[in-house]
């Protein structure tokens, strides 16, 4: 047994600036089911919900101490996709069911070499960035292109 606070379910709805810790993860790592993190302030606890949860950018983990952590999107490397048509570029990305995250002039995913040669072949503009990647959920759930996002169920109402 563990004497490390157990988060158990998100709190929807909460104010991510009333929590009393941040916790900054990338994109993979916002998706989980059960894990031990380390807040950005340095105390550990333990993530235990009911089902794989892609966590958002603000979203809060209700601690079994009372306390809430609030969710950050960590910078990491990913492609800024620019070009004449964001529409067929973005048909080709999800096709492959590359996750992707659409911005008002472009679209960004995570650097992929292989993803990147066949969108520079269909002309998009390519530009390296590092910043937080919070991708489009799909039709089924937020935060993550297959049935494992935030589906029914997964937080506390």
């Amino acid at each position: 047994m563990t004497d490390l606070p157990l988060a158990q379910t998100v709190a929807e709805g909460a104010d991510p600036g009333a929590a009393e810790a941040t916790v900054t993860l990338d994109h993979e790592a916002r998706i989980l089911r059960r894990r031990r993190l380390v807040t950005d302030q340095g105390w550990a606890f333990l993530v235990d919900l009911e089902r794989t949860t892609a966590l958002a950018e603000g979203d809060v983990l209700a601690l079994s101490d009372g306390r809430r952590v609030a969710v950050r999107a960590a910078a990491e490397p990913v492609l800024e996709v620019t070009g004449e048509s964001l529409a067929r570029l973005a048909w080709h990305i999800g096709n492959r069911h590359v996750p992707c995250q659409v911005l008002p002039d472009r679209l960004r995913i995570r650097r992929d070499p292989v993803i990147a040669h066949m969108l520079a072949h269909l002309g998009a503009a390519l530009t390296e960035a590092e910043a937080p990647f919070l991708p489009e959920g799909g039709a089924y759930g937020h935060g993550r292109t297959h049935a494992q996002g935030h589906g029914a169920g997964a937080h506390a109402h």
